[in-house]
């Protein structure tokens, strides 16, 4: 495989970077039937210089994230099969105990995913890895399928596969010089051509698989790919003469010293020692030297050995006599990719249609990105799993710059080995963008939670009296009411008594119109737009595997103007579908207009039993059911100023959404607060309106019950009849309400909260696995694990909630079931309803 093939004038994809994601892409491509593609990278193979050659290679399997953890065993179930896989066990000790409990979630995910898993005493680490000192340890996580890969050879066996098929050019020592796109009249501009040093390469699509150098290459065609390159310190410390004796790479399980931020792993005769613990150190791109200007690779850059010490120390500490007189060897500053949340990015950008990214990904993701990208280029969206949380097209325009992506990569870098709670909340990139109601809230005292940049309030320390008045008790355990208030039950409870007023500022506001837009937002939407002006349609968007992609309101504001209202978690990520499907390449081109209104337009929400007489006070309109029913929209002035209000409820009582311009916005605000007086009204933060109001109610959240792994049938969102014009995923729907479904979401109730000791604890939805009532794993027919995608108290109810997909046999009302939280199993019984509060949705109505 060498530059001196001869390089094509087209292929249906070329995949640029031949480290272990685009080595494994092209054959898990030519799986699939594409038969022209090439493969592209500057260095020379097998090994062409990027993290894939120098990465620290072993396998973990355990994480927290779902997404992740399906990525990674994928990956390991792929290097096994290549033959490339060593089992060699592995542990994650712990110093200190928030560390031993941090272990037992870990055990409690490990559980989720199927992966075996165990916790240990400090003596029995010390048996399983006889040079760990167990003085300074408490105890450890010991998962016997940890392992080490050769990613390099992986690689290779990976092309040389695709290329006994036909179906792979490789072109090693060749650059990447440009990226041709074609602009459109309409919609994004599409991917034409790649450029190299050798000529030019007419393409269907490119697939950006660089890592540290992916942005510097987008940027080629316009387009993003918002990571850094930063540096992980490695170095060997050796020679060992234990470590020598086993004769192998790795004859020891691997050491993860998680309170000291490193880890130690066999590496032949030496111990290679890691740190995740010294200050972030970040690159710039275009910073990274070349391999001529490089003393071994330019993602080997030279050792800082003033920021190695303290784990140099740390790394004695636990090895102990092992490591006496040994010396530090190979040591470098290796560079690995890091985005601003942590996660890959994965899938076509937004700027450039047929562009792809598959970057931010390390060793033991993969193979198993590699896959998910090529079904997604094939099938229109991966089946491995859901993309939601490393799609590329998820990030807003500021997270897209290198000042919010290296502000993020040095907060997260030290949190790599980190105790992250699910709730934690960033200190970096704050307030970038803030509702028009900002000052209001900010003088209310909310505590606010970031979304997408938005800042949210989520609940109001100016309501903390409600806390007694309500009766409302703290959660005994400091991890269970970490990133949480009282204040928030004692808000659910005011607002069904009185009333509410939320800041849906952050909310996205989509404007489609043109005489082409119902044909178009019906070839995109599972529900009938075909609805009355003055009508709000709430849909789901599907994959074309019938799954969920999106969720969210469209609202017929006149013939051929339509608003799309969606969360500001999805707002960048749908805004990139809707643009991806419109109307282009001289098909009714021009007919459909998309325009963001988001930063122009702010929401309220008022909702409560006094809601209809408070607006009424100040609007002078007839705002009963009969005048105003539910699900509809209406231009109404409220004080005199212009507002749209849509009647709908995300928290199951009466009331309505209230679009303004947002320069009006603090008006309307004012208007409503002082109406209020009358009625009681209070703010109200979003831990009511997204968890204990929704939960109660049995409502579906986008990225947690609604996913691409399930359809609307098995959520219960399916209709009675489905529309006969066709859209996106519609096939696979109808054959989904043929069949039997295989998992069915349910509401379940905590029986006891109350552990081991007595104490009571409160799962976060961290997709705590529900065991069966043996004790066992629950998965489906499908293969899909059963967790928590959801929790939370149902304060009017008097209940602690999980939402969770269960097989049809255990989905039967009063089922009992156990839910596994910190590794220690609570009872909990399948609800009655999936909606507890008022599950005819009278309220609502009223």
């Amino acid at each position: 495989m060498s530059g001196r093939a001869p390089q094509p004038t087209a292929a249906s994809v070329a995949v640029i970077g031949a480290g272990i994601v685009g080595s494994c892409l092209v054959e898990h491509l030519a799986r699939r039937g594409w038969d022209d593609l090439v493969l592209i990278d500057k260095g020379p193979l097998p090994d062409p210089g990027g993290s894939t050659g120098h990465a620290s290679n072993f396998i973990f399997p355990t994480d927290h994230d779902r997404e992740v953890a399906m990525l990674t065993l994928e990956s390991q179930r792929q290097y096994e099969a290549l033959g490339v896989r060593t089992t060699c066990g592995g542990a994650e000790v712990a110093r200190t105990e928030a560390r031993m409990e941090e272990l037992r979630r870990r055990m409690t995910s490990a559980r989720a995913w199927g992966i075996e898993a165990e916790l240990l005493t400090p003596g029995e680490v010390a048996e399983r890895i006889p040079f760990v000192n167990p003085d300074v340890i408490l105890g450890g996580f010991w998962t016997p399928s940890v392992s080490v890969v050769d990613a390099v050879r992986a690689g290779t066996l990976m092309r040389e596969q695709a290329l006994s098929r036909g179906a792979l050019t490789v072109l090693d020592n060749t650059e990447v010089t440009g990226l041709e796109v074609a602009s459109r009249p309409c919609g994004r501009p599409r991917l034409r051509a790649v450029l190299t040093a050798r000529g030019r390469i007419e393409v269907e699509h490119a697939v950006i698989a660089c890592g540290v150098w992916s942005p510097i290459v987008a940027g080629l065609a316009g387009a993003s790919i918002p990571l850094t390159p930063a540096v992980h310190q490695m170095a060997d410390l050796g020679p060992v003469d234990v470590l020598r004796a086993t004769g192998n790479e790795i004859g020891h399980p691997i050491v993860r010293d998680m309170d000291a931020f490193m880890y130690e792993r066999q590496s032949h005769e030496a111990m290679e020692v890691g740190s995740y613990a010294h200050r972030p150190i970040l690159v710039r791109p275009e910073d990274i030297p070349s391999r001529e200007a490089s003393e071994l690779s330019p993602t080997e850059m030279p050792f800082t050995g003033d920021d190695f010490s303290p784990q140099l120390a740390q790394a004695r500490e636990i090895m102990g006599e092992l490591l006496e007189g040994a010396e530090i060897g190979y040591a470098i500053n290796g560079l690995l990719s890091l985005t601003s949340d942590a996660q890959p990015v994965l899938g076509e950008t937004a700027e450039v249609a047929n562009l792809w990214s598959a970057a931010a990904v390390w060793i033991k993701e993969g193979p198993g990105a590699a896959r998910l990208i090529a079904e997604w280029i094939t099938h229109g969206h991966p089946r491995l799993c859901d993309p939601h949380g490393s799609d590329v097209t998820r990030f807003q325009p500021h997270e897209r710059t290198r000042r919010h992506v290296r502000a993020r990569a040095r907060e997260h870098f030290n949190k790599t080995y980190g105790i992250v709670h699910p709730r934690e909340q960033w200190e970096s990139g704050r307030g970038v963008n803030r509702s028009a109601l900002h000052a209001r809230t900010e003088a209310l005292g909310a505590a606010y939670y970031e979304a997408r940049g938005w800042e949210r309030p989520q609940w109001y320390e100016s309501n903390a009296r409600l806390v007694d008045r309500y009766g409302v008790a703290d959660r005994p355990h400091e991890w269970d009411r970490r990133w949480w208030s009282p204040i928030i039950e004692a808000e659910h409870l005011h607002l069904r008594d009185k009333v509410g007023v939320v800041d849906l500022g952050a909310f996205q506001i989509f404007d489609v119109s043109g005489h082409g837009a119902l044909a178009y937002l019906e070839g995109m939407a599972a529900n009938a737009c075909d609805r009355p002006p003055g009508t709000s349609i709430y849909t789901p968007l599907l994959t074309p595997d019938g799954g969920f992609r999106a969720d969210l309101t469209i609202q017929r504001l006149a013939p051929d103007h339509f608003r799309i209202v969606t969360g500001a978690l999805d707002g960048a990520r749908d805004a990139a579908w809707f643009r991806k499907h419109l109307p282009g390449d001289g098909f009714d081109e021009g007919s459909v207009h998309f325009e963001d209104l988001s930063a122009g337009m702010c929401t309220l929400g008022v909702w409560g039993p006094a809601a209809e007489a408070l607006l009424g006070a100040i609007s002078g309109a007839k705002l009963s059911q009969a005048a105003f029913p539910y699900a509809s929209v209406r231009d109404i002035p409220l004080d005199g100023i212009p507002t749209t209000m849509c009647r709908i409820s995300y928290v199951g009582e009466s009331g309505w959404e209230i679009y303004v311009a947002a320069p009006l916005a603090p008006r309307l605000w004012d208007a409503v607060w002082e109406a209020g007086r009358a009625f009681g009204l209070r703010p109200v933060g979003g831990g009511v309106y997204g968890t204990t109001g929704r939960m109660e109610k049995g409502y579906a959240l986008m990225g947690a019950e609604l996913t691409s792994d399930y359809s609307p049938v098995e959520a219960g969102l399916a209709r009675p009849r489905v529309k006969r014009a066709d859209f996106i995923g519609r096939a696979a729907y109808l054959e989904a309400r043929e069949a039997d479904p295989a998992a069915v979401l349910r509401t379940l109730t905590m029986d006891s909260h109350a552990n081991a000791s007595g104490l009571a604890r409160f799962p976060t939805g961290g997709n705590e696995p529900l065991l069966g009532p043996g004790g066992e794993r629950i998965v489906d027919a499908r293969g899909r694990e059963s967790r928590v995608t959801s929790a939370g108290m149902g304060p009017s109810v008097g209940k602690y909630l999980l939402m969770a997909y269960l097989p049809p046999e255990l989905a039967v009302p009063g089922t009992r079931l156990r839910v596994l939280y910190m590794n220690e199993p609570f009872p909990v019984t399948v609800a009655a309803d999936t909606a507890l509060f008022d599950p005819s949705g009278a309220r609502m109505r009223s």
